[in-house]
């Protein structure tokens, strides 16, 4: 009986050996399969996780930026006014200043014409006064050249000439003879 038992053993073993490869290779067969998705899976769930991954980064860093990026605007929007502002301001002194400029240039123009009209009226009353009185001096200029022409001196602190006796008389006058 045991030989008879062994055989039955030896049997159902060599069966279960049997049964033992088919699912081996059935399991390997499984296993080569799900090695072959398992890169695919990985890359699928990687790819996920990069894509919430980035997000959530894209996300945290809006909400990081919001805050500076409002108060740069709200400072920004602070120094246009007070550009604006000073441009007003600088607009207004610059029309002024073109104000002042304009009574300047008028007051420059008016001041230039005034000195010019009295220095033209200054000269010709110098020249009408000077024209008379050279006309005054005028006889006076005569008689020095004929003075100078003549032959006369000083005798004792009076006048002496000498005379041409033989010129024509001018009543009691006679010709002084030239020099």
């Amino acid at each position: 009986m045991d030989e008879e038992c062994t055989g039955i053993l030896a049997s159902r073993m060599a069966a279960m050996v049997v049964m033992f490869d088919r699912r081996c290779e059935h399991t390997g067969k499984e296993l080569e399969k799900l090695a072959q998705d398992v890169p695919a899976a990985v890359r699928q769930s990687a790819d996920e996780q990069l894509q919430r991954l980035s997000r959530e980064i894209e996300a945290r860093v809006r909400r990081g930026l919001e805050h500076p990026t409002a108060d740069y605007e709200q400072r920004l929007h602070r120094a246009g006014e007070q550009l604006e502002r000073a441009s007003l301001t600088i607009a207004a002194q610059l029309q002024r200043a073109e104000s002042l400029h304009r009574h300047l240039v008028w007051k420059v123009a008016s001041t230039v014409v005034a000195s010019l009209v009295l220095l033209f009226a200054g000269g010709a009353w110098l020249s009408a006064h000077y024209f008379r009185e050279i006309s005054r001096h005028q006889i006076s200029a005569e008689l020095l050249r004929a003075y100078d022409r003549a032959d006369v001196t000083l005798c004792g602190g009076q006048l002496c000439a000498r005379v041409n006796a033989k010129d024509k008389r001018f009543g009691e006058y006679l010709p002084v003879r030239p020099r």
